[in-house]
This record gives C-alpha cells, sequence and structure tokens, in this order.
C-alpha cells in the first residue's frame, strides 16, 4: 500500500519531543499489570512521562500502583458508566499534557505491548496523530453458529461518507503508513495541537466508546489520521471480561 501524506499546519520539528505516556485504568486490567510496565520501563525513547489514571471504585488499585513506583491520579468512580468513567480519566491526562507543556500524548492501554521503538517509529511519520497496530479475536459465524476465529487490527477505513469497514489482518501485514478513518486508543500518538482542539467524549445513548468519537471529531477538525503498520503491538484481552462491566 502506498503511503499517502495529507497536509498538515504545523511543522514538525527534528529535536527532542517531551512526551506523556499513560492511559485511563482500573483493578480490572491487573492481570497484565506487570507485563506493561515492563514495557513502558523499557521504551527506547528518552523524553517521557508515564502517569496512570485510575477510576476504581476504592483505592486498592492505586495502592498497589504506587507500591510499583507508579505516578497515579485518582479519577472520580462512576458506577453507572465505564465509558463515562475512562472518558473523564482520558481528559484528565490531556488537561495535564497541555497543561505541562508536553508536545505529545500517548495514549497506550495497560493491555497493549509496544515495540520497544515505539514512539520513535509513531514520531517519525511525522503526522498529527499516528496508531500502531493491535488486533482482537472475532468468532467467525454461519447460519448462527462459531465455525473458527479470526484476527483483525481495530483500524477502520471509510468506503463513503456513511460507511466504514474493519480493515483486515492482510492490510496491516506489510510496513506502511496510510489514513485510517477510525483507530482505537490503545497505542495512538497524538499532537498538543490536536490536544488543544479535541478533547475525548462518548455520547451516552449509544454504545461505542470514546475512541470512535475521537476520530470523529478530528475528521470533523480535518486532522488526519494515520496508522504505521511497521508497529505491531501484542494485545492481552483474554483475561478481560466487559460483559460483566456495566458500560
Amino acid at each position: 500500500m502506498q503511503v499517502q501524506i495529507l497536509p498538515w499546519a504545523f511543522p514538525f520539528p527534528m529535536t527532542e519531543q517531551k512526551i506523556l505516556v499513560g492511559c485511563p485504568t482500573s483493578f480490572h486490567k491487573g492481570y497484565c499489570l506487570d507485563e506493561y510496565l515492563a514495557a513502558v520501563r523499557n521504551l527506547t525513547y528518552p523524553h517521557v512521562t508515564f502517569i496512570l489514571v485510575d477510576n476504581s471504585p476504592d483505592d486498592a488499585y492505586v495502592d498497589l500502583l504506587e507500591s510499583k513506583q507508579v505516578t497515579v491520579f485518582k479519577a472520580p468512580y462512576y458506577a453507572e458508566s465505564a465509558r463515562e468513567r475512562i472518558v473523564i480519566s482520558r481528559n484528565m491526562l490531556r488537561q495535564y499534557a497541555l497543561e505541562n507543556d508536553y508536545d505529545y500524548f500517548f495514549s497506550l492501554e495497560q493491555d497493549v505491548i509496544p515495540p520497544v521503538d515505539v514512539i520513535e517509529q509513531l514520531l517519525s511519520c511525522k503526522q498529527p496523530v499516528v496508531s500502531g497496530v493491535y488486533c482482537k479475536e472475532y468468532s467467525l459465524t454461519k447460519e448462527g453458529k462459531e465455525i473458527g476465529k479470526t484476527i483483525m487490527p481495530l483500524l477502520y477505513r471509510r468506503v463513503n461518507d456513511e460507511y466504514v469497514e474493519q480493515l483486515k489482518w492482510k492490510d496491516v501485514e506489510a510496513p506502511a503508513v496510510f489514513p485510517v478513518a477510525i483507530s482505537g486508543l490503545g497505542c495512538l500518538l497524538i499532537h498538543r495541537d490536536v490536544l488543544a482542539k479535541v478533547s475525548f467524549r462518548f455520547e451516552p445513548d449509544k454504545e461505542v466508546f470514546d475512541d470512535v468519537w475521537f476520530s470523529d471529531d478530528l475528521r470533523q477538525q480535518q486532522i488526519p489520521l494515520y496508522v504505521n503498520t511497521a508497529v505491531k503491538c501484542k494485545h492481552l484481552t483474554q483475561e478481560m471480561d466487559w460483559k460483566s462491566i456495566q458500560k
């Protein structure tokens, strides 16, 4: 696939960039904490600050994170909506990045394990918002019965003004940089000029999460969204059960 570079309004300096790395979290993600912390601490880009925002109902997970020398903020807990908890937590990171003069916010979800040079690879694209690749397992069904499994990336391309379609593994297997319509927030590098224009949000009456609305808001602002398929991440989803959590 050919690289398509869209114009953007600000330059990308070659000097070192100050980057905030983090994500919302809760005790539900404890199963992948140690592997995640090892990945973050092995990142080869030098100018990073790492912060998590915990939205668990009590302070037990905060205490665990602090015992592992993690900087953690405490977000309010709203029992009726995990999506609201996540958005509030993510906007706390957005606000911190803007108020403390970070050049980028690197949204790295706790169940996403990137390569050690992920930041260098994403910065090399010189785009305002660029994602790495991480996948999810989906069931294949026929006549209502499961007939197998398939792996697909959490990336979508635009079919027309009304519809998008999910990419397949074959679309991201080879290294390339190209625009997409929607990406997850699991491995997404966001320039501060974008953060200043676009906050994180969700629609209570719709089931999708804030990654869809963020991608849509980028489109409304005419801000290009790219993927660098050379960045392949592990996605630790096996022990996460969203069915047990009120969305």
